[in-house]
């Protein structure tokens, strides 16, 4: 008798275990950037984050990562703070996010893979070999929004992401309410150059977007494209009162004040180019990095404003480390 009872003593005690983890678990259905139909169980266990590895930190998910971009230690000076003051977070390199090791992903056996849509093959490739791979490339603050919401849902931390846009949304706000009474004839025309200084964002993707929340106008926006070369002549035609190079692109200022080609044009003129820090804007940064655009565009309706405080306070709240810790490692 004390046998059978300990028995089914022992077998509702399972059940009770596999009813809390049915509970717990759950299905997601969703399309990618690929068009791919994708369903995940979640929340996800073993993860490997190629290219949203600021999200890391923000999400709290270090438990969940069992690799990383080289990028991530290399260019963020976010993710080198926080695993310099936390050896443990430490990861396996599984190359960049132009370069993956796909070899190196398949040995960690992950649940899930997170990474861009730049080489497609590298995830079709994955995907044969039985893994969940989801493939983004947010091009508005919209799908960036729906990608932090979507490693909210996949990591079981729905109510976090929420928290991260809504101290996105408050620096965005201070932008939007400041610049909107600058009158039409007085909006600058601002260009974001990349790779070289004559290719430019254009219409589409996020650095458009912020170009028109810090209320400033963007010649290339009429290009229906993410990024588009353009001639000299062009520029001339443009004529822009202020240039932002790409935080990660191999040259500096000098190259555009040393250069008499450029000399006439207005931003060179006035020593307004400025090269950006290296933060990502497929992260929650991209807040932070608009309101130092628009501080170099419109300096005077925001001179009563000091970024170090309004940043530091934005880290602590979405990465929980200070922005003057992080500072140091990004050379900036």
């Amino acid at each position: 008798m004390y046998s059978r009872l300990k028995n089914l003593l022992l077998l509702s005690i399972l059940i009770l275990i596999l009813m809390e983890a049915t509970a717990n678990a759950s299905n997601i259905n969703f399309i990618d950037k690929l068009n791919r139909k994708i369903s995940i169980n979640v929340p996800v266990k073993r993860a490997v984050i190629v290219i949203t590895y600021e999200l890391i930190p923000a999400l709290n998910i270090w438990d969940r990562i069992i690799g990383v971009s080289r990028w991530a230690e290399e260019e963020c000076g976010l993710y080198k703070a926080l695993i310099i003051e936390n050896p443990s977070y430490i990861r396996p390199k599984i190359g960049t996010g132009t370069d993956i090791n796909a070899e190196s992903i398949v040995k960690l056996n992950p649940d899930l893979i997170i990474t861009w849509t730049y080489n497609p093959e590298v995830i079709y490739f994955l995907e044969k070999r039985g893994l969940n791979v989801i493939g983004i490339y947010p091009e508005s603050l919209k799908e960036l929004y729906d990608v932090i919401k979507l490693h909210g849902k996949v990591f079981g931390k729905e109510r976090r992401a929420n928290e991260i846009i809504f101290e996105m949304d408050k620096i965005l706000k201070l932008i939007k309410d400041r610049v909107k009474k600058i009158q039409p004839e007085k909006r600058k025309k601002v260009l974001h150059v990349v790779h070289t200084p004559t290719r430019v964002s254009a219409g589409i993707g996020i650095t458009n977007e912020m170009i028109k929340i810090m209320g400033a106008i963007n010649p290339a926006e009429i290009i229906n494209n993410n990024f588009i070369e353009i001639s000299m002549e062009k520029l001339f035609e443009w004529n822009p009162d202020v240039i932002f190079i790409w935080g990660n692109a191999g040259y500096d200022e000098s190259l555009l004040y040393n250069n008499s080609q450029w000399s006439q044009i207005k931003a060179v003129k006035n020593r307004e180019v400025y090269k950006l820090p290296k933060w990502s804007t497929w992260s929650p940064r991209v807040a932070p990095i608009t309101l130092y655009m628009a501080m170099k565009v419109y300096p005077e309706v925001f001179n009563d404003l000091n970024f170090e405080k309004v940043v530091d306070e934005f880290y602590k709240k979405v990465f929980g480390i200070s922005y003057y810790k992080v500072r140091q490692y990004e050379g900036y």
